[in-house]
């Protein structure tokens, strides 16, 4: 069923709202955008200013027969209540039909991370003999030191880089900049990739001058590696070490916070190092860490 051509014209619009005013990721922008698609397509030709609160109800209830998870449920009502917000702003509608619905109550689950030593094994075991091994080396070392996301470091360029002080200026969610630190070893590695590894990354391809926004990381023809590549590179990894735990460039982020923690950092410190806008967020490493606690006291405890 096709929706109106004003419909059409409000899904442009958002989007270009979500992603310029709320500096929202591609990622979610687009995820919303297909969930506001099928809700105007359900429409069908009714106008959105139509709609009231019933009308969306029946909506939601359309959706139960799709069987979606809570999660996917709550997400596909916070692309209503942001639409409709929209629509409101613009004038476009007198009330926010969307404002008072009842999302999911979402599954509480702990990020999954590994231990030191599985860490270490994963390092240990990249093959440092060509200029791309080296490079992959440079690369996991750094989102262990660091904890930041596998979309910073990809878009990492020369002039985020200050390793005379171990400091680099990645920009998170939202283009939100903060600095982050990285240890003695991590900076090691990363200098000599890029003083002696990443000239020969890109074999046969002429490399432009190093500049400011001249990126860090290069793939085989020059160009910038892509996060795509870099869960390719843990892939190989741990299955060729047959470590039996489904390992994400996301779980080095986990397992960087969580040891911070366990080793008495400052709840506030990791909230900065990790870009997380509310403590609420950082907080859920302390129940890894207490959850870690309780296995080890039963495994350790004589009468545990």
């Amino acid at each position: 069923m096709a929706f109106n051509e004003q419909s059409k014209t409000d899904l442009e619009n958002f989007k270009s709202y979500i992603l310029v005013e709320k500096n929202f990721s591609q990622h979610t922008a687009k995820a919303y955008c297909s969930d506001i698609l099928g809700y105007l397509i359900w429409l069908g030709e009714t106008p959105c200013e139509q709609v009231n609160f019933s009308k969306i109800r029946e909506y939601l209830h359309f959706l139960q027969k799709f069987n979606y998870k809570k999660t996917t449920t709550a997400r596909k009502i916070a692309s209503l209540r942001t639409f409709y917000k929209y629509l409101f702003r613009e004038k476009r509608v007198d009330n926010n039909p969307a404002e008072n619905l009842i999302s999911p109550k979402r599954p509480k689950s702990l990020p999954k991370f590994l231990s030191s030593d599985e860490v270490e094994e994963i390092l240990s075991n990249i093959n440092i003999s060509s200029p791309a091994g080296y490079r992959n080396r440079a690369i996991l070392e750094l989102l262990w030191a660091s904890g930041m996301r596998v979309s910073e470091l990809s878009g990492l360029n020369f002039g985020n880089l200050n390793l005379e002080n171990n400091e680099i200026t990645v920009f998170g969610k939202g283009a939100k900049e903060r600095i982050i630190l990285i240890t003695d070893r991590a900076k090691d590695y990363l200098q000599k990739y890029i003083d002696f590894a990443r000239p020969l990354v890109a074999k046969g391809y002429t490399l432009e001058p190093i500049t400011d926004i001249t990126p860090v990381f290069i793939n085989k023809t020059g160009y910038r590696l892509q996060t795509r590549m870099i869960r390719n590179v843990i892939n190989e990894i741990v299955e060729k070490i047959e470590l039996p735990k489904h390992v994400t460039p996301h779980m080095f982020r986990h397992s960087f916070a969580t040891h911070l923690i366990e080793n008495g950092a400052d709840l506030r410190v990791v909230q900065e190092l990790l870009g997380h806008a509310s403590i609420s967020n950082t907080q859920i490493y302390t129940h890894i860490s207490l959850q870690h606690m309780k296995e080890v006291y039963e495994e350790t405890h004589p009468r545990g």
